[in-house]
């Protein structure tokens, strides 16, 4: 098993996470009730066929947690994608496919805050949405600051709330389509509706849910077992949540017959709030939407944060980064300064995207995507390239169609998100280039 001095660094993060907290971890950050705040856009992209766009959701997803698990088996360490591609291709590729996952991790706790909000204003119109936001950043800072193992145990009682909640629902939801006579697989496919390039395009959205699975690989130099560890977690957590997704957002398109669109931005932020009350009246609106906003912007933002911290450690570890940031708080073991960073980051994007939910979704997706392409060009590299094994189903067939999959979903990303990403990648692109030009080239530890 690869020891940590073995690609030069040396062990400064606390190893106290288990397969369980992993997986803890991973069901968190991907949020089993993570419909509940996007149903509606998911809901007017795919024409009402949400389960659906779920389902192939997963089918791409596999190859991609494949693509991960083969990577963190050879590269246990905390820098996810920012090391795949680095070690598995080149150095600079490696910055390249971070950069394109820092626009996903550093949007996301700024999604997160915005859903929560949206969320608990349903509830409570009269409270600002951007005081809460400033609610949500202090908490999460706070518990992130004191350590790992109590950013742990505070996502193990929030998992338990999450599914609580989500019980509650789909038997309100049963018992309600039961009553009405209204079971049908339409929700999974509408022969009016469908075509391949609707539903990619709501996949494009929909594959937000799912993100958090790769975060696992962030966990790397906090975890016991070794990092098959890692690659157990990320494959189980991603076929738990995807269930989940598919059962739920099911009963919910079934509550809402022969819809296929929610019209208005306020009714499509708060649509499955809204078919939760026809489940079973205002109180379970109020549940859900509550417990939405919580698992949003404290649960899943919590573990946002800190993945997004230790990617930053990561990259400021090796200099592409300012290394500030790779500082590590001697007593907690926490990389304190990339949090409080991450922290400022999202308050103020928070309040200024406040209510844009739609268009934050979208671009957080293509960061995340770019960069999956990016790891899935790396397990070909590395094991038929660099290691020249000729083990073509696992590092040339899985990859290639993870590749495929995930670049078609990026084409039909909301055009004005793959602008605003393109424009980051060029920015990362001139890092690069200026970074060559003035002899300072990027370069990892033993390579």
């Amino acid at each position: 098993m690869s020891e940590l001095s073995d690609f030069g660094y040396r062990q400064e993060l606390k190893r106290s996470l288990r397969l369980r907290d992993l997986l803890v971890y991973g069901l968190i950050f991907m949020v089993p009730i993570a419909p509940f705040a996007i149903f509606g856009v998911v809901f007017n992209a795919s024409k009402g066929m949400v389960p659906l766009t779920y389902v192939i959701g997963l089918v791409a997803m596999v190859f991609t947690a494949l693509s991960y698990r083969e990577m963190s088996r050879a590269f246990p360490v905390a820098g996810s994608v920012y090391t795949y591609a680095g070690r598995g291709i080149a150095p600079w590729v490696g910055f390249l496919a971070g950069w394109a996952i820092l626009l996903d991790y550093l949007l996301v706790p700024t999604l997160l805050y915005v859903t929560g909000a949206a969320a608990l204003g349903t509830v409570l119109p009269a409270v600002p949405q951007w005081l809460w936001v400033v609610v949500f950043v202090a908490l999460n800072t706070a518990v992130n600051l004191a350590g790992i193992e109590t950013t742990a145990q505070v996502n193990r009682w929030f998992l338990i709330v999450e599914l609580v909640v989500l019980a509650i629902f789909v038997a309100a939801a049963v018992i309600a389509v039961s009553a009405r006579g209204a079971w049908s697989f339409t929700p999974f496919f509408n022969a009016t509706e469908f075509s391949p390039g609707l539903v990619f395009a709501a996949l494009s959205v929909a594959v937000l849910s799912f993100l958090g699975f790769d975060a696992i690989s962030t966990q790397s130099e906090e975890v016991q077992g070794g990092p098959r560890v890692v690659g157990r977690a990320t494959m189980v957590s991603l076929c738990l949540v995807a269930v989940l997704f598919i059962v739920q957002t099911w009963l919910a398109a079934l509550l809402v017959p022969g819809t296929t669109e929610f019209v208005g931005q306020d009714a499509t932020n708060q649509a499955f709030y809204q078919v939760a009350g026809l489940a079973a009246g205002p109180w379970l609106t109020v549940l859900v939407a509550v417990v939405s906003a919580l698992a949003a912007a404290v649960a899943n933002s919590l573990v946002a944060q800190n993945a997004t911290a230790r990617l930053l450690f990561s990259m400021a570890r090796d200099r592409t980064l300012p290394p500030f940031l790779a500082h590590v708080n001697e007593k907690r073991r926490v990389p304190e300064r990339a949090v409080l960073l991450v922290a400022a980051v999202s308050l103020i994007l928070g309040i200024f995207f406040v209510g844009q939910i739609e268009f934050l979704s979208t671009l957080v997706n293509f960061g995340a995507l770019f960069a999956f392409l990016m790891l899935h060009v790396s397990v070909a590299v590395y094991h038929l390239i660099k290691l020249r094994q000729r083990t073509f189903g696992m590092h040339l067939v899985v990859p290639l169609i993870g590749f495929v999959i995930i670049g078609y979903v990026l084409w039909n990303a909301d055009p004005d998100a793959k602008i605003g990403g393109l424009v980051w990648l060029a920015i990362g692109l001139v890092v690069i280039l200026i970074r060559t030009l003035t002899r300072r080239p990027i370069t990892l530890p033993d390579l």
